[in-house]
């Protein structure tokens, strides 16, 4: 699927899971904690592309989460292509097909967004302020790119790298380290891993069960079968899928955040 695609299933994950934990498990959140969970899952949606590199010099090609910090995200894209590439070649079995480049390998199995989520987590827990803050800038700038990929465009990514620096410093004063910190984690893995059920939605699937060989092949990638997958950028996919997925995103917001703004409506009115 497309980067903005991506985006929106991850904050429609996001806003559904929170209800279901709210209505079944009385997992309360307040509506910063919402907003800052669907913004690192939207973002973290968007990570495992960054193994598709594009021209660092011209700025030219690669995925929609590899243009966020412009000549940097792109450099950085490159490293992880890099790197997913060798990953590839050192780990591949007799009838696993050569590749010229790795895009949809290591970043797109289920050990390597598992991991993300838990290295995210210690992270976090181990150098406080700092990589919190981190890890905010870097997933808010990525949210911004996916999920406003038009305006993220004309406003450039100076803007949207000041954008994210200031949204980052603004909530780390504001969000709770006893729950905060570990959904930063999850929300990074939760992200990493519905980018993975978006793309085994199209043709060419992903290798999820990396490093688990199946059959004679290291890097099997699963997903539907071709007469019935979709075509990444087909109509499909950027009418139908992000309709569903924004509307999801709205109306499982809408029940989460208008119970506690009644309440508090209440209260003014009471006092």
């Amino acid at each position: 699927m497309m980067g903005s695609s991506h985006a929106l299933s991850g904050a429609a994950v996001w806003l559904t899971g929170s209800l279901a934990l709210d209505q079944l498990a009385g997992f309360h959140q307040t509506p910063l904690q919402l907003a800052v969970g669907t913004a690192i899952c939207a973002g973290g949606a968007l990570v495992p592309d960054l193994d598709l590199s594009g021209r660092v010099t011209s700025r030219q090609g690669g995925a929609t989460v590899a243009h966020t910090f412009g000549v940097f995200s792109l450099f950085l894209a490159e490293c992880i292509e890099k790197l997913s590439l060798g990953v590839y070649r050192l780990t591949r079995m007799k009838y696993d097909p050569p590749r010229r480049n790795g895009h949809r390998t290591l970043t797109h199995t289920i050990v390597f967004n598992v991991g993300l989520g838990y290295g995210t987590l210690a992270l976090c827990e181990a150098y406080g302020k700092w990589a919190v803050m981190g890890v905010l800038f870097f997933a808010f700038a990525l949210a911004l790119r996916g999920l406003f990929e038009r305006w993220a465009e004309r406003a450039g990514w100076v803007i949207v790298t000041l954008a994210s620096a200031g949204a980052a410093f603004l909530v780390y004063e504001r969000l709770p380290g006893d729950r905060g910190y570990p959904l930063l984690g999850v929300a990074v893995g939760v992200g990493g891993l519905i980018h993975l059920l978006g793309d085994m939605i199209t043709r060419h699937g992903s290798p999820i069960l990396w490093p688990i060989p199946t059959g004679r092949r290291m890097w099997r990638c699963f997903g539907l079968p071709h007469r019935i997958a979709l075509t990444a950028g087909d109509k499909t996919e950027t009418v139908l899928l992000r309709t569903v997925f924004a509307t999801v995103a709205i109306f499982a917001g809408a029940f989460l955040v208008a119970p506690i703004l009644l309440h508090r409506f209440h209260i003014t009115l009471g006092s």
